[in-house]
């Protein structure tokens, strides 16, 4: 067999594989979760960072670089962590003016979180009926990606960038977690009245002293009526 025809056949048999991977299902499916949607305006009013009553400057725990939002907390290991802020464990950017109460709402962003961040939620759904505070929380455990503290989402998050998208139903009470365009986790809502998108670093349990994530290309959808 000439080379020009085992070229051919190995293009053949590559694009049948393709196919086989695509429809079979021999590898994930992605899809794109903003159809339907559309894209709200963001501006820098509408971007809130949150930062605790004694950091007097933005820029000791956040950063926006060319077009890169870098959130970050550093605990002091000079003091005992129980007289530590509670402020001072939060450094989220919140959507003001993006409140919901109903309808289908979506956020989607790439995410960045450098390896050793650990115990810390970098992406939540805020709002829900008590004793709860939050819809969803997207943590990060030693390097998983997880709903709350189980089930992981993602075995391994660290030190790459991944597009996040997660879809808020409303009225059904659901919430969808897309990574990388395939849907990865779905989950009943928690109620509530009121609901916003944030994201960033808030320390849970056993975090460590330093904790990070980093953010661009963040928009807020909503679905078509």
């Amino acid at each position: 067999m000439g080379s020009a025809s085992l070229s051919s056949c190995l293009q053949s048999m590559f694009v049948v594989l393709i196919t086989l991977y695509r429809v079979v299902g021999w590898g994930p499916v992605v899809d794109d979760p903003t159809k339907g949607f559309i894209s709200q305006y963001l501006n820098e009013s509408n971007l809130v960072v949150q930062r605790p009553y004694d950091i007097v400057s933005e820029n000791q725990r956040y950063s926006f670089k060319n077009g890169v939002h870098k959130l970050w907390v550093q605990i002091s290991l000079t003091l005992p962590s129980i007289i530590v802020a509670t402020e001072d464990l939060i450094r989220r950017l919140s959507f003001q003016g993006y409140d919901y109460s109903s309808g289908v709402w979506q956020f989607e962003a790439y995410g960045h979180v450098p390896g050793g961040t650990t115990g810390v939620c970098v992406m939540q759904v805020f709002g829900s009926d008590p004793p709860h505070a939050t819809t969803l929380m997207l943590r990060v455990y030693n390097g998983t990606l997880s709903y709350y503290r189980a089930p992981v989402i993602v075995p391994n998050i660290y030190d790459r960038w991944f597009k996040l998208n997660v879809i808020h139903d409303v009225e059904a009470s659901k919430v969808k977690v897309y990574i990388d365009g395939v849907l990865k986790f779905e989950a009943l809502g928690r109620g509530g009245h009121s609901h916003y998108f944030k994201c960033g670093v808030y320390a849970q349990n056993n975090s460590s002293y330093y904790m990070e994530s980093r953010w661009k290309n963040i928009r807020l959808l909503k679905k078509c009526d």
